[in-house]
């Protein structure tokens, strides 16, 4: 792991420890609806609390502009979070002010206490001194635990720290920075990296730093079919980058200097029209191994064949990362590459298996193979801002080891 100090390493016994989490779950009907992002707190809640803590939690919760929003209220969370603990948890309607430094100040070892939404102040996303100023006094020590925002300089992510003595990672913050950090950068070899999603744009600089590291890269998704254009081949109405070619081209000739197995899909799956509000496809066919799309068809998923060539390579692995779908696995009708990548993944329990945040954290979940692989990230975007290697600024402002 990057040499960040762990909140295993200092003593938390009777003090006052602010714990920046990630409870930005959905809600329906005023409830929680998936608390998968609470679950994956727990471990930390838990250690404070058996070490004597007075916990004190923070997090954000949709995007209220930075003013109150009740559809936005993290109350919710407080209900679902005491049934995981099994232990009562005091919802504060502020996060800060004098309100909220009486409250924790009368606060008993082993006791929590949830802060309203963070964003309903503007100086948070501001990264606003005062705002910094008056969260820093609520604690001995803070615990970063929100891998997802780790990529904000927000006032709850970065501010805060000039105000406590003591900052350390949370264990879910360890474990994204072992598994996305550690497995990656010193990979059991070989080393498969499968990436789909929808544009190269988004994805470019992860291939960039991957290529580097990597033995294999296997290309899915919409993202595949500007690498398509960049090899001469042609994409009918699929959704594509033309701008982007070049850049595409670049990527494949930096995988052949490097000695990097490259790999794009050599059929798909495509369709004459895509109704993503009624989850339905028009009519649909494979394409032959190395057909282009014609005119009016548009690609929507991998075929069978890239199917296979694909798992060939992920049974092979020592260390898998996989950050994108293959296809519009949203809607059935295209989901078959998807999930018979993430049955492809689970079914190798000789690797060290990492699903690298965002839409394929749906996917794998969606495909019921999720208990299967090592480890989920809970960071989208900071998920692939770190694999880039770039500094996440919740991650560089805690105490060096």
């Amino acid at each position: 792991m990057s040499a960040v100090k762990s909140v295993k390493q200092i003593d938390v016994s009777g003090k006052r420890v602010l714990v920046r989490a990630d409870f930005n779950v959905p809600l329906e009907d005023g409830k929680v609806s998936d608390d998968s992002r609470i679950v994956a707190t727990l471990p930390t809640i838990r250690h404070l609390l058996d070490q004597g803590a007075r916990v004190i939690l923070m997090s954000h919760l949709g995007r209220p502009k930075g003013k109150p929003d009740p559809k936005y209220s993290l109350r919710p969370v407080a209900g679902a979070l005491a049934d995981q603990l099994g232990v009562p948890v005091l919802f504060l309607e502020e996060c800060m002010g004098k309100s909220v430094e009486d409250a924790v100040g009368q606060m008993k070892d082993g006791q929590v206490v949830l802060l309203e939404n963070v964003r309903f102040h503007p100086e948070e996303e501001r990264n606003g001194e005062d705002m910094s100023a008056a969260l820093g006094r609520l604690a001995d020590v803070y615990v970063n635990d929100a891998f997802g925002s780790a990529h904000r300089a927000h006032a709850s992510t970065a501010g805060v720290t000039a105000h406590v003595d003591a900052c350390v990672a949370g264990l879910l913050m360890e474990k994204e920075l072992t598994f996305l950090g550690d497995h990656t950068e010193r990979p059991d070899r070989p080393f498969v990296v499968i990436l789909g999603g929808a544009k190269v744009s988004d994805k470019i600089s992860v291939i960039d730093a991957l290529l580097d590291k990597a033995d294999t890269i296997l290309i899915g998704g919409a993202m595949a079919y500007t690498f398509k254009l960049a090899l001469g081949g042609k994409v009918g109405n699929s959704l594509s980058e033309p701008d982007k070619v070049d850049v595409a081209l670049e990527a494949i000739r930096k995988a052949e200097k490097r000695g990097v197995t490259f790999l794009l899909p050599v059929d798909n799956m495509i369709v004459e029209a895509v109704d993503f509000d009624a989850r339905t496809v028009g009519e649909s066919r494979f394409t032959g191994e190395g057909e282009d799309i014609p005119e009016g068809w548009e690609g929507v998923d991998i075929g069978s064949r890239t199917i296979e060539l694909f798992k060939r390579e992920i049974a092979g692995a020592k260390t898998v990362l996989w950050n994108g779908p293959m296809g519009i696995f949203e809607i059935e009708a295209c989901s078959a590459g998807t999930f018979a990548i993430a049955e492809a993944v689970a079914a190798n329990q000789g690797c060290v298996s990492i699903i690298g945040g965002g839409d394929s954290v749906k996917a794998v979940k969606k495909s019921g193979y999720s208990d299967k692989v090592s480890f989920i990230s809970t960071g989208g975007g900071a998920s692939l801002e770190f694999l880039e290697g770039k500094v996440l600024p919740g991650v560089a402002a805690l105490d060096q080891v």
